[in-house]
């Protein structure tokens, strides 16, 4: 199955310039959506506890891939959206910073987590994830992208997790 096939290129969105990739025509598709969890868990041997997912889009695949593993799913979202005790993480954006948040009870040490999100750009959301995760005793197995937008160099920020991704552009 080709994936990019079901990739929407939004020319010029959010702004001048950027080429947005639109994964809505992925969802749309049960057997892409089958296909994306099949390529990603082929990739992973060691046992999972919990896969967290990156807001928003990163949860769309997290959940699909925490069923498959048996494992639990945690969400890590922006500052402000959480509703009990949380650690937060910042990071650098090309236009300032932001702050992603956790629940301080969401992993336990040692347990098994893999990370996914939609896209891999700068690696600045990524690494404030793995941030977290670590930050709470979580042992991170591998980070999961669907897109990995290579010449951004997001990888280089993660160089010390596997890091997959099914697409690059």
């Amino acid at each position: 199955m080709n994936l990019e096939d079901y990739i929407r290129i939004v020319p010029d969105f959010p702004k001048e310039g950027i080429s947005y990739k639109d994964i809505t025509p992925l969802l749309q598709n049960p057997k892409a959506l089958d296909y994306c969890v099949q390529k990603f868990t082929e990739s992973i041997s060691a046992e999972i506890d919990l896969v967290v997912g990156i807001e928003s889009r990163g949860y769309f695949l997290a959940t699909l891939l925490a069923k498959h593993f048996d494992a639990g799913f945690v969400p890590i979202r922006k500052k402000g959206k959480l509703p009990y005790t949380t650690l937060q993480e910042s990071y650098d954006l090309e236009y300032g910073q932001d702050v992603l948040e956790i629940h301080e009870d969401a992993i336990q040490a040692s347990q098994k987590v893999l990370i996914h999100d939609d896209v891999l750009a700068t690696g600045g959301t990524a690494k404030a994830a793995c941030n977290l995760v670590e930050r709470l005793g979580g042992e991170i197995v591998q980070c999961n992208f669907l897109i990995e937008l290579a010449f951004l160099e997001g990888r280089k920020k993660l160089s010390t997790v596997e890091v997959n991704s099914l697409l690059q552009y």
